[in-house]
């Protein structure tokens, strides 16, 4: 997939979020484990919850800055990846949290190569900060799902 500009490549980074809820949605259903019925259903509604938000930023975002140009942006198709991705019905915590980490990295990684090559200063902070905030997310994530384990 290729992205032209910022505003794209954040929407496709929303619909990314999206698709990602629907996979852990579709595991939940195949999964065996209560518990880690359980943590899909954290993980589905934490995913819809962050594509909220970065919608939000998208409708508040200043439109110069939706707007700039970017060459050579590239990733790869997330969404099929999602639709394509299986676990088996007795997937574990760790099997979840893996696959979930592979993913929101991917998707990290990608807002952070688009900063890397943003032309302005001020969209390259804007990126990065979003990627800080990604970050500080995920690890929350991680340790909300490791107290999980001590229940």
């Amino acid at each position: 997939m290729r992205f032209q500009q910022l505003s794209e490549l954040l929407g496709y980074v929303a619909t990314c979020r999206v698709e990602m809820a629907q996979l852990y949605n579709r595991l939940q259903t195949e999964a065996d484990s209560s518990r880690v019925k359980m943590m899909l259903e954290y993980f589905q509604q934490h995913q819809k919850g962050v594509a909220e938000k970065l919608e939000n930023y998208i409708d508040e975002a200043p439109k110069r800055v939706l707007d700039t140009w970017y060459k050579d942006i590239t990733f790869e198709d997330f969404v099929k990846r999602c639709q394509d991705t299986v676990l088996t019905a007795n997937m574990s915590e760790e099997d979840v949290l893996e696959l979930h980490l592979e993913l929101d990295n991917a998707l990290i990684n990608l807002l952070n190569k688009t900063a890397e090559n943003s032309s302005s200063s001020e969209i390259a902070g804007a990126l990065n900060d979003l990627v800080r905030v990604e970050k500080i997310q995920q690890q929350r994530l991680v340790h909300s799902s490791i107290r999980m384990d001590d229940m």
